[in-house]
């Protein structure tokens, strides 16, 4: 039997506001989509978070999660399917990375960060709705 060959890549997912409140959920959901492809996930970070420069899917902003997975080279067009056919996506690109070394791509790597900035987004309190008394810090 022909042996699988595994490649390294690199890929950019797009992730509108409204996602990426559920950092956690949103993340989940991307390690989900790789393991059905069969990949490791080697390092993963947030890249950018702010105005796109241009409309996508209509969001004007938006999340850029950085990650570098190593995978079988058959079932990429799996793994792209499932981003394109994602709701949670706006948008993906994956390409080879054969110019970055190992050790190149480990200090890619944010998922510690990651975790902590999902577990502060779910725990801040709601924004108080326009035209809600504001609490003042003095006494009067």
């Amino acid at each position: 039997m022909a042996e699988k060959r595994i490649n390294v890549y690199e890929a950019m997912f797009l992730l509108s506001p409204a996602v990426a409140a559920d950092l956690g959920g949103a993340l989940a959901h991307i390690n989900e989509i790789l393991q059905r492809g069969h990949a490791e996930v080697v390092a993963m970070r947030k890249w950018f978070e702010g105005r796109l420069a241009y409309e996508v899917k209509g969001q004007k902003r938006g999340v850029y999660i950085l990650a570098y997975f190593k995978a079988p080279a058959g079932d990429i067009a799996h793994i792209e399917r499932d981003c394109n056919l994602s709701e949670k996506i706006m948008r993906a690109l994956i390409l080879r990375c054969d110019h970055l070394s190992g050790d190149e791509i480990a200090t890619y790597d944010g998922r510690k960060d990651l975790e902590i900035e999902a577990r502060m987004r779910t725990a801040q309190p709601e924004a108080a709705p326009e035209g809600a008394p504001v609490a003042s810090a003095t006494a009067e």
